[in-house]
């Protein structure tokens, strides 16, 4: 019965130490800016990818979309708010990002579309059929003001 105590006890303090890794103070510097989270979902009619990444707090013009044949790039900074007065609590992350998705289809990226609504980003990137020359294109994303 002592053994089981002695794993639940050494349970509970790895799952601290996990907690207190993914908690950092922002001052000790092991994380910079934040990460946004992406879903990339492929459809069959039509056969395209839609990427989701979420970026509340964003200013949607500080956003850049540039995307290949296998790589979509989303690119900007969520800039921390003015406040008068000291943090109680500080958590939100902010500061540049840069999320680098790679796409298991090649895409034609000439044809892709980008619109930003309530916080969420979506890209359409239609699957070609095979893999476009190796260009760069930069997406327009509506819903920008």
């Amino acid at each position: 019965m002592k053994r089981q105590t002695d794993i639940e006890r050494l349970h509970d303090e790895i799952q601290e130490l996990i907690d207190d890794l993914w908690h950092l103070p922002r001052f000790v510097g092991g994380r910079r800016g934040f990460r946004p989270q992406v879903d990339c979902i492929r459809s069959e009619d039509p056969p395209e990818l839609q990427v989701v990444v979420e970026l509340p707090g964003v200013d949607p013009m500080s956003i850049q979309v540039v995307a290949a044949d296998h790589v979509l790039v989303v690119a900007g900074e969520r800039r921390r708010p003015e406040v008068s007065g000291r943090y109680q609590q500080l958590e939100i992350e902010y500061g540049p990002f840069q999320r680098r998705i790679q796409l298991e289809d090649p895409v034609d990226p000439a044809s892709a579309t980008a619109r930003f609504e309530n916080g969420m980003l979506t890209v359409v990137l239609p699957i070609a059929e095979q893999a476009p020359q190796a260009e760069r294109v930069s997406i327009v994303i509506r819903g920008r003001a």
